[in-house]
């Protein structure tokens, strides 16, 4: 439960840097919840998930629209909550190498 929460966070965050960043692209309803569970194994394997949680991961260092892990350009400072970073995962999985 800790760890959805603290993906729903993330994504939300992460969804309102990125929207910008590249458009939406309609994904089929279990793409977006395997994506999600990608993301949040991620950033559990990289041991940044309470952190994120907290809203203390800057996703700039993550971002690089040619190389990834997260395929956009995001200004120094971007801390999102877990429901943008959860949120863009759902809409937006083309952004997130773990979801590719």
């Amino acid at each position: 439960m800790r760890k959805s929460i603290a993906l729903a966070g993330v994504t939300a965050a992460v969804a309102a840097g990125l929207a910008v960043a590249a458009p939406a692209q309609a994904a089929p309803a279990n793409a977006g919840g395997s994506c999600v569970q990608a993301g949040l194994g991620t950033l559990d394997s990289l041991g940044l998930l309470q952190a994120a949680a907290q809203r203390k991961v800057d996703y700039s260092t993550l971002a690089d629209p040619v190389n990834g892990p997260i395929f956009a350009e995001l200004p120094a400072g971007s801390y999102l909550s877990l429901g943008q970073v959860v949120k863009l995962h759902t809409s937006s999985p083309e952004l997130f190498a773990w979801c590719r």
